[in-house]
């Protein structure tokens, strides 16, 4: 509903001092989150069109009515506005706007360069320009499948530049035929550049030669009556027909090219993405981006490729298996990513709609495997209401657990399930800062949930957002359960219905005690699909618990009392660890001892020494 503050008077404020230039737009809600991000060749004519509330769909009408405030970026040309789009759409995720869940990183493969003896491996993260690099690859099993390759074929080394340049004779990998043993002089650094040129080849697709010029050296040692060098040339060749003959799809037609295809089905919708390079197949990875039931192929695609690309450079070719809504003014955008011409093509025949028939057909039984899980999901959901006595199936799960030694690095965390499964996204944790008394779990739990339920009453009094939860399950008996209640009776939350769960006396996993107000402890029978589902959402908020614990731990080990002395950085910490032995040994010393360590001068070791004895006067000289 709008108020005097939202809606399509925000708009048209806007529209007063708003361009007729190329740029980008936000929708920002009361509290300034993005509702919505939108490009534009024209931002006057194209924002004009939300006033006009009547020729617009609910879903958007919604969205105009929870707008406060307008932001907008000019850019020189619409690819320009459309590349700032799919960036910003990825970083603020906007609530009606098509999203890309993609947060991981792509291994490479990288060639070291400036080397006389270039290694081979997998890479993430920054490049150096100096190195080459080949990719992306879907997973780190493509990525080592190709790294094993390029050893069986090339015999080229992987090992570390340190392990490198301190062996003294050939390791196991040159035993097994998959490393010509460089580090100790077994191939000169002549022959060494000719495999890497052979290894350089094939990555860039040209097998053929490669494959050529192994066979007519192994012809020429053969006639030389160099047997064991044949030998070995023939289990090159081996090795190049086996990698030929394992790949999913061998594309030879394509180069360098990226297949995505689009599967939409109950509302949900599948991309499933094929990396081709060299004519290979460098694996595939499934996607399931954030739409409305009404997106229609042609937006899903145009929003996903905008957004992929987003953080990764485009290949010279994208194949499709659904046009793409402006397809030209995305190619547009890409080859101005790229710096290169970038083509966006849907193929209707051969081999390159093979290919893409391949990845839609994938992208169909991913989302069906997906939308299976979801059923049984549901099922679960279903059952954990019935249990607990829920109005419905609940969409939000929150579970608490907490974890220390004798109260020290205390740590409380929350985990979150709803009907797509763990939303990891959502998990938090909560470093304890009260003293607490070692082994006062109740105290800890208090905190945390004042901390988590008292920030959500502040930011959302009227609980109208989707951060609430449904249920709550506490890892502990009737007393955890009843602090828990009793902070969130304190918040005027006692609607919130909350679970206590404990092995109980025996600490018999499987066997769980559930404690719930107003009824008995009971348990479930051994083999119940409820009982297993929350005992996994224990389990796991345990294992957050105690990784994050270790964590917090391994920092503090990692860290002294040094480290609060004024004027003492790393190397005379260094310095008066190694004299002393410890951080004690340092504060057990003497002004003289201090004085005494190489690279601490008087004032120095006169500043240390007040700061662990600050209540003894020291003679002036």
């Amino acid at each position: 509903m709008e108020t005097p503050q939202t809606g399509v008077g925000v708009i048209e404020s806007a529209l007063e001092t708003m361009p007729g230039n190329p740029g980008v737009y936000r929708m920002l809600d009361a509290k300034g989150e993005a509702l919505y991000v939108g490009k534009a060749l024209n931002l006057r004519k194209r924002v004009v069109s939300y006033t006009q509330i009547n020729r617009l769909p609910e879903r958007l009408r919604r969205m105009v009515a929870d707008t406060a405030a307008m932001e907008i970026v000019t850019t020189h040309t619409e690819a320009e506005a459309l590349l700032l789009e799919a960036n910003l759409i990825k970083r603020l995720k906007p609530r009606y706007n098509i999203l890309l869940r993609d947060d991981k990183t792509y291994p490479w493969l990288v060639l070291t360069a400036g080397q006389e003896f270039p290694r081979i491996g997998k890479h993430r993260g920054a490049q150096d320009k100096a190195n080459l690099y080949w990719g992306p690859f879907a997973s780190v099993w493509a990525v080592n499948q190709t790294v094993q390759a390029l050893q069986r074929v090339f015999l080229l080394r992987t090992c570390a530049d340190t392990v490198f340049a301190n062996r003294t004779r050939p390791c196991l990998l040159y035993q097994i035929k998959r490393c010509c043993a460089p580090c100790v002089g077994r191939v000169s650094a002549r022959e060494y550049g000719a495999l890497v040129a052979q290894a350089k080849d094939f990555l860039r697709g040209k097998t053929g030669a490669v494959q050529k010029d192994l066979a007519a050296a192994m012809q020429q040692a053969s006639e030389k009556l160099e047997f064991e060098r044949a030998a070995a040339l023939r289990d090159r060749i081996r090795g190049l027909a086996y990698v030929q003959g394992n790949d999913v799809i061998n594309p030879a037609s394509l180069g360098d090219a990226d297949v995505i295809a689009l599967y939409q089905q109950a509302g949900q919708a599948c991309v499933q993405v094929f990396f081709i390079r060299g004519g290979r197949n460098n694996g595939n990875r499934s996607f399931f981006p954030a739409t409305a039931k009404d997106d229609a192929p042609e937006a899903v695609l145009a929003a996903f490729v905008a957004q992929f690309y987003d953080d990764k450079p485009p290949p010279p070719h994208i194949l499709l298996n659904h046009p793409a809504q402006e397809q030209s003014l995305l190619e547009d955008a890409l080859s101005l990513k790229a710096a290169r011409r970038v083509h966006i093509a849907v193929p209707q025949r051969g081999e390159k709609a093979d290919v893409v028939s391949h990845a839609a057909t994938n992208a169909r039984e991913a989302l069906e495997r997906r939308l299976a899980e979801s059923a049984g999901q549901a099922k679960l959901l279903a059952g954990v209401a019935e249990l607990f006595g829920l109005a419905e199936p609940p969409r939000r799960i929150e579970t608490y657990d907490n974890s220390h030694i004798m109260g020290t690095n205390a740590y409380g965390v929350m985990v979150v399930a709803g009907p797509e499964g763990p939303m990891k996204s959502a998990y938090r944790k909560f470093g304890i800062k009260s003293a607490i008394t070692p082994g006062d779990d109740f105290g800890m739990m208090r905190e945390v949930l004042l901390r988590r339920f008292g920030r959500a009453l502040e930011e959302d009094p009227d609980r109208t957002g989707e951060t609430w939860p449904d249920l709550v399950l506490i890892d502990g008996g009737a007393g955890q359960l009843s602090a828990a209640k009793a902070v969130m009776a304190d918040l005027g939350l006692e609607d919130i219905p909350m679970v206590g769960i404990a092995k109980g006396p025996d600490r018999d996993a499987g066997r769980e005690w559930f404690h719930v107000e107003g009824r008995e402890p009971f348990q479930l029978p051994p083999r119940d699909a409820v009982l297993y589902f929350l005992q996994r959402l224990r389990d796991e908020a345990h294992r957050f618990a105690i990784t994050t614990h270790r964590a917090a731990r391994s920092r503090k080990l990692a860290t002294s009392e040094l480290d609060e002395v004024p004027g003492i950085g790393a190397a005379r910490k260094k310095a008066l660890l190694l004299h002393f032995g410890s951080a004690r040994g340092v504060k057990a010393a003497g002004l003289k001892d201090l004085e005494a360590v190489t690279g601490i001068n008087r004032a120095t070791a006169r500043a240390v020494y007040a700061f662990f004895h600050p209540g003894v006067r020291m003679r002036e000289d």
